[in-house]
């Protein structure tokens, strides 16, 4: 029977002696409010107005005017492990998430797929008569699942979510996004010439999918999931977005910092007596950058603030759907961050992040001259680490690390009907991701559930704080009183007001003198009274070394309950050793008109190596033939062998730094011809190149470097026929379909795999 349930009619000979009876459709309990869930990507303590920043954010403050604001939440320092946290109520190693999906490695508490006995919200809400949307980011699937032939048992639908609109992975272009709905993948709806941002994008899906709903159903509860892009790198917003903010960061990072702990103060968010963590040493004093310098810094952030602000306005469109609905006051909405600001631009900041998984960063010389691209389509930006700084005030470290200023983040909540004249207030108790799951639970009056679809469930390790919303909330006991950190090898243990923690270091992301292959047992514990000190201002572990030693021996307890171990802190290992792949190795990929891009993990490796690019194509008598055979990446990087006025072609955008053109003297004419493109590694980082139409040379050349370890960081993968956009090369627009007829189109590799130089120096540092 559907669900288990026994039949409650009567069957007879026939049905004049029969009763019919239908299974119960379930519902939630009287009084269930709908759920809104909004994660934000990389967006720190600081950065919200409603936390002390001076960036717009109206929207977001309204919640926080309107709800509690917590100023003790707390994540897990990344987001893919994060987000399973939120959705399950489980610690991120007993998700397998103990780091993001893209960096799964062999062992239970790493393997990147959150298990089945692990029930997610979505899945708990819609066993009690909830409708579930996903909108936006989602970064729960491995990489190497999230292409057409995959299985969908990770993605949304596939975890208790009835729609979904969003992109896999850790980020994507905003401007041409690399998009999938319910369980396959589409192009945006529109281009970035037409004005499409994949922010409002969103905005109108979770609209379209609240309203499809309402059409129908007056009254069923929902679960919208939103979960924005912004504020992850790239920090594309629209153009006049980014110029409200012109000038507004002139003053630095350190004046920043300083203006928003006053604010903090102010607002109540930081306790009276907070004072800023030292600036780190490998943060350059602001008044120490040239002109130059400072420019480039100040514009990296104007197009962050940007961002931000233009995602708090499209948010506001959902909020204010819902209050035309009549539903604001019956909808619990909650906004957090999934971890603090990140430091991933580097010392200077980033134009295309790609280029440091290829070690060739853009100097300060090529992107001031390039100043005026960045935040729009042609880059990939993320800002300077000063700026990452100040938007974890008054935090020390950030993102990627269980220092405060990774773990330490923004979260409202907000019922109208419930909360009353609590309504504005901040609560200090201490709180994590893993507590959202029953704090949503206990306030719809849900239990959760022993099994789902005759799954046994483990039990959850999350704690509501729904005891936080009364008007006595401010002076309730703490209920959440031990939580465990580990990413990367970095670890940290909250107990009772107490915090211990250690930083272990990647690889040599900066010059702080530490060793990213020594020993963890060399690593050295810091001791804070974090419930006096929330900026970790003062080590204590010299005065209270019996408290470190219990509070370490607390941690290891917990990680071998947790599924921590082993302790690992090999990035760059595991982006050159990806989990093995099933499928027998082959030497030749063939593709297909307008099918789905092929993500880059998964498409045939040409990268630094030789290979062979091959179309048979018809051309139409009268057609001046035009279009892409095909391509891999975008305008960030990529390739793309395609026919321009009716010439073939080959475009090498070695990740935005340089174009390097192919291109035969003479037109193609119609009919049958065989097109193919030829590169022969030599011994450098280069090659020769050559063009032949129906076995003839029609061009040839050299490429002086081919793009080593990665075409572009934003998810746009292989396709065939078409391009995703925005386009590879400089001289046409993207789809740029080809306009013959492909009958077979290949990729050959010829030569051995050449070690990339991001392998290289995964393998050098394995030495040390």
């Amino acid at each position: 029977m559907p669900g288990g349930a026994e039949f409650g009619g009567r069957i007879g000979h026939d049905w004049r002696d029969s009763e019919p009876w239908w299974p119960p459709v379930p519902e939630p309990p009287a009084g269930a409010p709908n759920v809104v869930l909004v994660v934000l990507d990389d967006v720190g303590f600081a950065q919200l107005g409603c936390y002390g920043s001076d960036i717009a954010t109206p929207v977001i403050d309204a919640l926080g005017a309107n709800g509690i604001r917590l100023s003790n939440f707390h994540t897990t320092a990344l987001c893919s492990p994060t987000r399973a946290c939120l959705l399950t109520g489980r610690n991120h190693h007993r998700n397998g998430m103990g780091r993001v999906a893209d960096l799964a490695i062999g062992y239970p508490g790493y393997w990147g797929r959150p298990p089945r006995e692990n029930g997610f919200l979505s899945e708990i809400l819609r066993a009690n008569g909830y409708a579930g949307y996903a909108v936006g980011k989602w970064h729960l699937t491995p990489e190497d699942e999230t292409h057409m032939a995959a299985p969908r048992s990770t993605w949304p639908l596939g975890r208790g979510f009835d729609r979904w609109y969003g992109f896999h992975g850790g980020e994507t272009h905003q401007f041409a996004p690399a998009l999938y709905h319910d369980n396959h993948s589409i192009r945006p709806p529109a281009s970035v010439e037409d004005g499409y941002h994949l922010s409002e994008d969103l905005a109108d899906r979770a609209i379209e999918f609240v309203a499809d709903l309402r059409a129908v159903d007056a009254d069923q509860r929902f679960f919208l999931y939103v979960a924005t892009g912004a504020c992850h790198s790239p920090h594309q917003a629209p153009a006049e977005w980014i110029e409200r903010y012109a000038g507004a960061f002139d003053d630095g990072w350190d004046t920043w910092r300083d203006r928003t702990l006053a604010r903090q103060l102010a607002l109540g968010i930081a306790p009276p007596g907070t004072v800023l963590s030292p600036r780190p040493p490998w943060v350059p004093a602001w008044e120490t950058l040239d002109d130059r310098q400072r420019a480039v810094a100040a514009r990296f952030m104007e197009c962050f603030a940007g961002f931000l602000s233009h995602t708090d306005h499209q948010l506001g469109r959902v909020i204010d759907f819902l209050r035309r609905l009549g539903e604001l006051d019956d909808t619990l909405i909650l906004v957090v961050s999934d971890n603090g600001a990140s430091a991933e631009g580097g010392a200077d900041g980033s134009i295309n992040d790609v280029r440091l998984s290829n070690l060739d960063p853009a100097g300060i010389g090529e992107m001031y001259d390039r100043i005026d691209e960045i935040g729009g389509p042609l880059s990939h930006n993320n800002y300077p680490w000063g700026w990452t700084m100040a938007g974890n005030t008054p935090f020390k470290r950030w993102k990627r690390e269980v220092h405060q200023g990774g773990v330490a983040d923004p979260c409202i909540i907000t019922w109208p009907a419930r909360l009353g004249a609590s309504a504005g207030q901040i609560r200090t108790q201490f709180a994590h991701a893993i507590d959202v799951l029953p704090t949503v639970l206990e306030l719809a009056g849900i239990e959760a559930p022993a099994e789902i679809e005759s799954v046994r469930q483990s039990p959850i390790d999350g704690v509501s704080f729904g005891y936080l919303l009364g008007s006595d909330g401010a002076s309730a006991p703490e209920q959440h009183v031990t939580q465990h950190f580990e990413m990367f090898g970095s670890r940290a243990i909250y107990h009772r007001g107490w915090k211990a923690v250690t930083f272990h270091p990647v690889g040599p992301l900066y010059d702080d003198g530490l060793n990213p292959n020594a020993s963890f047992e060399d690593d050295v514990w810091e001791l804070y009274h974090v419930a006096e000190d929330i900026s970790e201002s003062r080590d204590l572990a010299a005065e209270y070394p019996d408290r470190v030693a219990e509070l370490v021996a607390l941690w290891w307890d917990e990680a071998r309950r947790n599924q921590v171990l082993p302790l690992d802190n090999r990035v760059l290992w595991a982006l050159t050793h990806p989990k093995p792949d099933h499928r027998r190795p082959r030497t030749r990929f063939r593709y297909f008109p307008d099918a789905a891009p092929v993500p880059e993990q998964v498409a045939v490796n040409v990268r630094n190596r030789s290979h062979r690019i091959t179309a048979e194509v018809s051309v139409p008598v009268g057609v001046v033939p035009r279009g892409v055979l095909l391509a891999l990446g975008c305008a960030l990087g990529g390739w793309s062998f395609h026919l321009h006025q009716g010439r073939l072609r080959y475009v090498h955008n070695l990740y935005g730094k340089e174009h390097h053109v192919i291109e035969a003297a003479i037109p193609l004419g119609s009919g049958d011809h065989s097109l193919s493109f030829e590169f022969e590694k030599d011994d450098g980082p280069g090659g020769r190149v050559v063009l032949t139409c129906d076995g003839e040379t029609v061009a040839q050349g050299t490429l002086p470097r081919f793009t080593p370890s990665g075409f572009n960081g934003v998810g746009i993968g292989l396709t065939c026929g078409y391009e995703w956009g925005p386009a590879v090369g400089r001289d046409y627009r993207a789809p740029f379909r080809f306009n013959g007829v492909i009958n077979i189109a290949t990729v050959e590799t010829t030569g051995r795999q050449v070690r990339d130089p991001l392998a290289e120096l995964a393998a050098i540092l394995a030495e040390q």
